[in-house]
């Protein structure tokens, strides 16, 4: 059990290898869930808010290439569309956060209300295909 869950999780929601948006998924008071139905609020950052700049960091160019290798798929993409959840852990010798992967999705991403982002899963998807050699 990570303790600090009752202050949510941040959700990265990611185009391929592009973080396109953080949200912190905050319990209502007292609770652990974190779901609208719950009574959860939710707050969106940019991946480059500064007060993220760890986990974005360490996610990113650390953890991201190890990913599909760790699965035993390093030969595929990573996903066009996926997110990948974290859990707040205890805070390091400087005071800053550390962070616990809580899932990966790349089976129920909703992101029905980001059209702007369109373009940007078009590039993606063109870019995995040429990297697969598919036509």
């Amino acid at each position: 059990f990570l303790p600090r869950i009752v202050e949510g999780e941040l959700r990265v929601n990611m185009i391929y290898t592009t973080p396109t948006e953080v949200i912190h998924k905050k319990p209502a008071e007292g609770g652990i869930s974190a779901t609208l139905a719950s009574g959860a609020k939710y707050i969106s950052y940019p991946p480059d808010d500064p007060s993220l700049a760890v986990l974005m960091k360490n996610f990113i160019e650390t953890d991201l290439p190890k990913i599909m290798p760790a699965l035993g798929m390093e030969k595929e993409p990573i996903p066009l569309i996926w997110t990948g959840d974290f859990i707040l852990g205890d805070k390091n010798e400087a005071g800053q956060d550390t962070y616990f992967v809580g899932e990966f999705n790349c089976s129920c991403v909703g992101i029905t209300q980001q059209m702007h982002l369109c373009p940007k899963v078009a590039e993606a998807a063109i870019s995995i295909c040429k990297a697969s050699k598919i036509s």
